[in-house]
């Protein structure tokens, strides 16, 4: 009985082994068709040919330098499905002309994602356009690395893009989008580039975005949904010379609408850069219905002007993250409806703090609505200055619950409160323990506060007092002063 099992496993790896070599066997090999991978030639004929050539779906690209001198476009109603695919990551392409070295055009141009949108011409020819372990890079001013416009599952995977200007650039209309496992490097202008598109179901895992000059993802007046950031590394995209920048960035301060996202389980940051961002979210002006639905959850988000930016939203959940070095800001949010700040660890660890340049850090919210800041750790932190500042601002905002935060070392106030109607600032702490001692106030209570109750605090006594308290129609009780 035990010869004849090893005798159906040696079968069953004979078997395999067969149907692989028959894969490899059939899958077209770009150097069958003249490319010569040394770097020098101009392959851009060969590697027409090979994909007007492909029966099969698979054109192989082995060990080599490929050299195009202009985009290489797939219209895959045209060519049928296809995949382009490395031999180990080991081949190159070389992009020397302007524009992307890979266009991909589909025609779903109109459906969604549901299976009676769906024309049968996609079914056949269209869907599920793939690349994978391929690196290409750009040896031009204007090169980009791969282009997607009006595809329906689009996959790419194990890619090294580096050198171009945007790496991976979406036009258009697609759906059910995936990138994982990819390397997207030092491009002058974006690594992944959502310009003006209606997607549904977008997701990028697992891979590096880094030393983008103009953005690590950037989704610009565009209708997005369903759209997935995780376990990814996405840092140092900024220019520190140069305009602002944002490691992920969503504008629709000029039209469009993205929500229904999460970004969790990612590392992002970068160095400081004038009006930079590590997360930047903006709404349309008027309308915070625009951008929403978000959850960024589990994420390391640091060293940037601002590490999150939220202007006219509504529904982000910023949980479970851990925050340091917001030069300026930790979290700025202006006019921000449903905002939910909740246990997050906003550190000062001092083996990361040179003396120069100051990392503020901080909260800083402005005109929000419904918002509900609990459970976080915020130490050594103060945005603003000794006349207006604090660990967390609060200003001209309603239905603002503060509870069971632990603010410690803070500059300047612990807490600022300015004309914030209906909201609570209930069960936190508020100590010092360094030897800086920099606060000025624990709570620092301003303005016509209608409707407030502050409540049941500890509060270490600052420079000028543990309570400050200065507003119009706030009730202030059983708070307790620790010594």
């Amino acid at each position: 009985m035990k010869s004849f099992s090893n005798y159906l496993i040696k079968q069953l790896l004979v078997c395999i082994s067969f149907c692989l070599c028959c894969e490899l066997a059939s899958a077209v090999n770009v150097k069958d068709f003249e490319a010569k991978g040394d770097g020098k030639a101009d392959d851009t004929k060969a590697i027409i040919a090979a994909i007007k050539a492909c029966t099969d779906g698979l054109v192989e690209f082995p060990r080599g330098n490929y050299r195009i001198i202009r985009t290489i476009e797939i219209d895959l109603s045209r060519y049928g499905t296809l995949g382009l695919s490395g031999r180990g990551g080991s081949p190159v392409i070389t992009m020397e002309g302007e524009g992307p070295a890979f266009r991909f055009i589909g025609s779903h141009d109109k459906g969604s994602a549901l299976p009676s949108s769906i024309q049968q011409i996609t079914w056949e020819k269209e869907r599920m356009p793939l690349l994978d372990a391929l690196e290409i890079v750009g040896n031009h001013a204007k090169s980009d690395g791969i282009e997607l416009k009006n595809t329906l599952m689009p996959t790419l995977r194990a890619l090294l893009i580096r050198n171009v200007r945007n790496g991976i650039y979406f036009t258009s209309r697609n759906r059910n989008v995936l990138i994982d496992a990819c390397h997207i490097y030092n491009a002058s202008g974006i690594g992944i580039f959502l310009d003006q598109v209606n997607i549904h179901q977008f997701i990028i895992s697992g891979s590096h975005i880094s030393y983008c000059k103009k953005g690590g993802i950037k989704v610009l007046n565009s209708e997005i949904r369903n759209f997935q950031i995780t376990g990814s590394d996405i840092e140092y995209n900024c220019d520190p010379s140069e305009s602002s920048s944002a490691d992920i960035l969503v504008d629709c301060s000029k039209g469009g609408s993205v929500r229904e996202g999460t970004i969790s389980g990612n590392t992002i940051q970068a160095i400081p850069s004038p009006g930079g961002a590590n997360i930047r979210f903006l709404g349309l002006e008027g309308n915070r219905d625009k951008i929403g639905l978000w959850s960024i959850t589990g994420n390391h988000i640091s060293n940037q002007e601002v590490n999150i930016h939220l202007e006219n939203t509504r529904g982000i959940n910023i949980t479970g993250n851990t925050f340091i070095r917001g030069y300026l800001h930790h979290l700025l949010a202006n006019n921000a409806l449903n905002l939910m700040i909740n246990g997050n660890i906003f550190d000062h660890n001092e083996d990361y703090f040179p003396t120069q340049p100051e990392a503020k850090g901080g909260l800083f919210l402005n005109q929000g609505e419904n918002i509900v800041l609990s459970d976080n750790i915020i130490d050594g932190s103060g945005n603003g200055n000794e006349e207006d500042g604090g660990a967390i601002i609060v200003k001209n905002s309603s239905e603002v619950s503060l509870s069971t935060c632990q603010i410690k070392n803070p500059k300047f106030n612990g807490i600022q409160f300015d004309k914030n109607i209906n909201s609570q600032i209930i069960n936190c702490i508020i100590t010092e323990g360094n030897k800086n001692n920099s606060m000025l106030r624990g709570l620092y209570l301003k303005g016509d506060c209608a409707g407030t109750l502050v409540k049941d605090n500890s509060i270490a006594p600052g420079k000028l007092a543990a309570i400050s308290n200065h507003a119009k129609n706030i009730r202030v009780i059983d708070n307790v002063s620790i010594d």
